[in-house]
């Protein structure tokens, strides 16, 4: 059966294929060829511009050119050559040195320091780095500003409902009143700590050799600094350098970037599944959409579908992003391929996400609150200014204040008289009582409202 979005095995590539566009030329297959081809080019551009390497020499505007036009113009074409290589190959990186040999070999000066391409390398350095420059090719393009995007649609919310009173739920129980805007802000502030805290990780990569020594390097230029050659090569990536490593970087930067991403998302299931449930309260109206259906059988349904599928997505985004943390930084002793296979699977752990903050930017851009049964809960829960009245009871030292309210209000509703009544009857000051007497659940929010304006 040929491959198309009806059978493609996975719903990233199938179902929301057209979702995925731009993870497709970062973090795919092709991706990674891409980023392997710059790498090696990178390199031999490094040896030629070194006094130290005189067997290659300055490269001319017509060889710098020519380099510039293979990674710039590298495209599906060009990589479909890459893969019949490696069909002879049966070495992915080893076929990437085999095509740019190719490419090069046309040209006079290049051709002459063709076998300079790879230098000293084992495929881990060029993939170490591949896979580095696509992280953080991903994080730029696409995670960041879709973690933006996301934190700015739930402030201007949290703004426009600032001052929207709310029956706030503890234990899902009635609970001392906030506004809508306020809860959104915590969100805010919450996404926003995990967004610096993802783009303040380092992306590392390594390039010395076979068992991290740089034996191979210093067996044929023994008076180069190694080292300090390549920690300049990799910055020059836009990259930090691992001080120490085995044949394979280990990866532990890689943990930390998942793990900062699986934290946003757990903010967004956490937003989601509130979200859901003020819908379910009424608290929020979706607007509807013309031709959509909630329900086969239940006309009336306008089900929160982008919420539940956001969810569903973040969950499957952190299992993936979960599993490439704990594997990837373990390795057996110098070297061992487990991670070869885990480490193509990196697009689709942040495919997943991506199509979770786009259901959000769709589910929110329908949220309408409701005044009036926001207000109506709270017309309904009296017993939630027991607080107050218990709290200003404190102050003037009255006996008992926490038992009393907790004998007139605990696991019942009272009435707005109810409440007064027990009210008229405190000996506390007149403008303390008079204040207490004028208090309504609606306006007993505390600074919700500032909190919310101040996003």
């Amino acid at each position: 059966m040929q491959l198309t979005s009806l059978s493609a095995l996975s719903p990233v590539d199938g179902r929301y294929a057209d979702k995925t566009w731009e993870l497709r030329e970062i973090c795919s297959e092709y991706g990674l060829i891409r980023f392997r081809v710059l790498v090696e080019i990178r390199w031999l551009e490094a040896l030629a511009a070194s006094d130290a390497i005189p067997e290659v020499t300055p490269l001319s505007t017509s060889a710098q050119d020519r380099l510039e036009q293979i990674a710039e113009n590298f495209d599906i074409d060009e990589a479909q050559r890459v893969k019949q290589i490696e069909q002879t190959t049966n070495h992915d990186v080893k076929a990437v040195e085999y095509y740019l040999k190719e490419r090069i070999g046309a040209h006079e000066e290049l051709s002459k320091v063709k076998e300079f391409m790879h230098f000293a390398c084992t495929s881990e350095d060029i993939n170490n780095l591949a896979y580095a420059l696509m992280l953080r090719e991903c994080r730029e393009r696409v995670l960041l500003p879709g973690l933006e995007n996301l934190t700015a649609r739930i402030a201007e919310l949290g703004r426009m409902y600032a001052e929207q009173p709310m029956l706030s739920r503890t234990h899902g129980q009635p609970a001392s009143p906030t506004t809508l805007g306020k809860e959104l802000a915590v969100f805010v502030h919450r996404l926003a700590r995990q967004r610096e805290q993802l783009a303040d990780v380092r992306i590392m990569g390594k390039l010395n050799g076979a068992t991290g020594n740089w034996n191979a390097h210093m067996a044929a230029y023994p008076d180069v600094d190694w080292p300090d050659f390549s920690a300049r090569f990799i910055e020059g990536l836009g990259l930090s350098p691992t001080p120490a490593t085995t044949q394979i970087e280990p990866h532990d930067f890689m943990a930390e970037y998942f793990h900062a991403l699986m934290r946003a998302n757990t903010v967004l299931i956490d937003f989601c599944r509130d979200v859901w449930g003020y819908v379910s309260l009424g608290y929020f109206r979706q607007r509807m959409v013309d031709g959509e259906v909630g329900s086969s059988t239940m006309p009336h349904k306008v089900n929160p579908i982008d919420f539940e599928n956001a969810e569903g997505n973040l969950g499957m985004a952190n299992a993936i992003l979960d599993h490439l943390a704990g594997k990837l930084p373990v390795s057996r002793w110098q070297r061992d391929l487990t991670d070869s296979t885990v480490l193509r699977n990196i697009g689709v752990g942040v495919a997943h996400g991506v199509l979770a903050y786009e259901s959000i930017m769709k589910g929110t851009g329908k949220l309408e609150a409701d005044a009036w049964r926001l207000g109506r809960e709270l017309d309904d829960n009296w017993e939630v200014l027991g607080e107050a009245v218990q709290t200003v009871m404190r102050r003037y030292g009255l006996p008992e204040p926490y038992e009393q309210l907790k004998r007139l209000t605990r696991g019942r509703r009272i009435e707005r008289d109810a409440l007064r009544e027990f009210i008229n009857g405190l000996d506390i000051p007149v403008e303390a009582r008079d204040r207490l007497l004028a208090m309504t659940p609606a306006d007993y929010v505390g600074n919700a409202a500032d909190q919310a304006r101040d996003i």
